[in-house]
């Protein structure tokens, strides 16, 4: 199947530092792809170039079949969502949804249509005689995406749209690109530094760091086997928890041990063939059990330093061997700080790095 959108060996350099080297990724069509990573990742360099705004230094950028490398934006066949609104403040709603079809010369009855469409799916057709100042921030960030919908193009690209916008309507928004993606079925990019945008928005989940994506998958993939330590602890909050210690050969078995830790390997599935030496387990809050000795689980044995109430769950913090490690407990937690625990670890859910950082 062809690709909606393909990246070749792409390299971007700014001055003597190349931003990303090397780059290929293939998306398909009808997907909502996610590029995930912390600021100067080179996330938002890699969507510029795939837009046409960003000069590359190597490679290819092929869209819907065609190799637009070198031509301009307006001939790619995309739209595009920016951070910020870049509304025309004196035009109304209708002008700035149909300003671009208008400058492209299309027919007014098009025009038309298409501004009616693109106003009924964002609900904004009650809406279309009003100027930007008279619009919620949400409103504004609908007319954005509509402004890219009139295209009716087979592209979307995302530019962390809702980075501006307070935590409810960012939730409310999530929500209905979600919907807007179900309802049409385009290809979409989507740039954020939000996990939860990542997890909940996306089919796969492109995780970058220095311009290099460190892992390429859904994001059950992602969130149940990171493919190193820096995504493992780049997603999930409170982020995962790591203890440095020794894999060692036993009789038949392998067992991770650190200090009076010893967890036995048998139930752990290996990405890779483990030799004896150094190792970071990993593993999850929500993947450690209260009571870990009545599970037959091994413990690892603490003291309560904070206990953080979220409503319907709560984040307990303890103290172990000199370091915090988290745990999610679920409904009213009766514990306080000082109190003893011994919370058992399921190695099924856990996952080991090497000493290179990367997943066994």
């Amino acid at each position: 199947m062809q690709s909606a959108v393909s990246v070749k060996d792409l390299k971007i350099v700014y001055g003597h530092h190349a931003v990303i080297e090397k780059m290929s990724i293939d998306i398909a069509p009808h997907e909502f792809l996610v590029l995930l990573g912390p600021s100067g990742c080179g996330k938002s360099t890699l969507l510029n170039a795939i837009a046409g705004l960003q000069d590359i230094t190597a490679g290819e950028v092929w869209i819907s079949g065609r190799n637009v490398s070198w031509e301009e934006p307006k001939d790619r066949g995309i739209g595009m969502v920016f951070q910020s609104y870049a509304l025309y403040p004196r035009m109304s709603v209708r002008k700035n949804l149909s300003f671009g079809l208008r400058v492209a010369g299309l027919p007014k009855a098009e025009i038309e249509a298409r501004v009616a469409r693109t106003a009924a799916l964002l609900q904004l057709d009650r809406l279309l005689d009003r100027r930007p100042a008279e619009l919620s921030g949400g409103q504004r960030q609908r007319v954005a995406i509509g402004r890219a919908l009139v295209r009716e193009v087979d592209v979307f690209l995302f530019d962390e749209p809702l980075s501006n916008l307070d935590a409810k309507l960012r939730n409310e928004l999530r929500v209905e690109i979600k919907k807007l993606h179900q309802r049409l079925g385009n290809t979409m990019i989507y740039v954020t530094h939000d996990q939860v945008e990542a997890l909940t928005l996306a089919d796969r989940i492109a995780i970058m760091r220095d311009g290099v994506i460190q892992q390429l998958a859904s994001p059950a993939e992602i969130y149940r086997r990171p493919a190193n330590l820096f995504v493992a602890g780049f997603i999930g909050a409170p982020a995962m928890n790591f203890i440095e210690g020794q894999i060692e050969r036993g009789r038949g078995s392998a067992v991770f041990r650190s200090r009076e830790l010893i967890v036995d390997l048998r139930g752990y599935s290996f990405s890779q063939a483990a030799a004896e030496g150094p190792a970071t387990l990993g593993f999850r809050p929500e993947h450690l059990v209260l009571d870990g000795a009545s599970s037959g689980l091994p413990t690892i044995p603490g003291r309560v330093s904070v206990v953080e109430p979220m409503g319907s769950d709560a984040v307990v913090w303890f103290d172990w061997a000199d370091q915090s490690l988290s745990l999610r407990l679920m409904g009213d937690v009766a514990l306080e700080p000082g109190d003893p625990l011994a919370p058992g670890l399921d190695i099924a859910k856990a996952s080991l790095f090497g000493a290179d950082g990367s997943r066994l």
